[in-house]
């Protein structure tokens, strides 16, 4: 699952990278599209593995697209570049200027919200309008549309004209005959304030705060942690005062925000997180792990993550009766410890 990082120029978000990926981009990498691959935080990880003693213990993963603008074109075009880049992700990482600086205006958090929300718009109308036009000429040449398609982007058009983006209508967003489209105010969208290092809340965003997810960062003092050995960063931390990291609360956000969760396998090889969508069956979740457990699946056992804590072993769960064997249809649930019982 991959995020991409939008935002006005100056808002921040090589820095907000830096952050998440605790690297530093050399000035030829910032010129580059970069790709980061970042653990999920997750207390459950640590602490079945802290019981299991694995030779390994993988945490969930989520990636993150920093896109750099296409270079030797007009300013359009590189805006341009910008949306083709992010079209294929799974969702938006909004990252809005709410910091101060020498020579720099006072931030207007809400304004460049609806800037830069009024170019995916902007950027999905004239997808949505091609397609209409196609739409005639087909019907002059005797071609029918599908008509669960052409009623969907007149849907498309008619709240993309009232300027609204178009992830806040789900049955529009979530159309399966829509994908291919991949329009950028679909996707699901992180606000992220990037704000000054002693301000941790959040500003005002007008008449969207109700219909947005948002999460205030510190991104200066968050990239300055990431580049410390965890001894130093944790002294540091402890000096100031400064409880967690918003980072880790963003990942974890941004994991949600796609409708993600976590299922664990545990034993002595391997602790690990599996990443599926919400609503996942036992089957498909059994597929993750290897196509042949689904191909052959039995039966999930499974345990849920807080009966095992609340038992302190497997063998205590299986004692006082937690644990339980389900079928193919079975709706894996978030934290669910499950063993498949499959025959290939």
């Amino acid at each position: 699952m991959k995020l991409g990082l939008i935002g006005r120029t100056g808002a921040g978000k090589t820095t907000l990278f830096e952050a998440l990926t605790k690297s530093r981009l050399d000035t030829l990498q910032r010129k580059e599209s970069r790709i980061g691959t970042v653990k999920v935080p997750d207390d459950r990880v640590d602490r079945l593995s802290a019981m299991y003693q694995p030779r390994k213990t993988i945490f969930a993963q989520v990636e993150y697209l920093l896109p750099s603008p296409a270079e030797h074109v007009k300013e359009k075009a590189r805006e341009q570049s910008i949306w083709t880049q992010v079209r294929d992700c799974d969702a938006l990482l909004h990252v809005i200027r709410n910091f101060s600086g020498y020579g720099l205006a006072a931030p207007t958090p809400q304004a460049d919200f609806q800037a830069v929300d009024q170019e995916l718009i902007l950027s999905d109308l004239v997808v949505v309008e091609k397609r209409l036009e196609r739409f005639v000429l087909d019907q002059k040449r005797g071609k029918k549309p599908n008509p669960e398609e052409q009623q969907l982007i007149q849907r498309c058009a008619a709240i993309l004209n009232q300027e609204k983006p178009l992830r806040h209508f789900p049955e529009v967003a979530g159309a399966h005959v829509l994908r291919g489209y991949a329009f950028l105010s679909a996707k699901p969208c992180l606000v992220l304030f990037n704000n000054e290092d002693e301000d941790e809340s959040l500003p005002d965003l007008g008449p969207w705060a109700d219909q947005e997810t948002c999460v205030a960062v510190r991104g200066k003092l968050e990239q300055e942690l990431g580049q410390m050995d965890p001894e130093e960063a944790r002294e540091f931390m402890a000096e100031f005062d400064i409880r967690d990291l918003a980072m880790d609360r963003m990942i974890t956000a941004s994991y949600a925000l796609l409708g993600l969760m976590s299922f664990f396998t545990v034993g002595e090889d391997e602790v690990r997180a599996w990443t599926i969508r919400r609503g996942t069956a036992a089957v498909d979740a059994a597929e993750v792990i290897h196509s042949d457990i689904k191909k052959g699946f039995i039966r999930a056992e499974v345990l849920a993550y807080d009966d095992l804590m609340a038992a302190g072993s497997y063998a205590e769960a299986r004692k006082l009766g937690t644990v339980r064997l389900e079928g193919k249809t079975y709706e894996v649930k978030d934290g669910d410890i499950i063993n498949f019982r499959f025959n290939v």
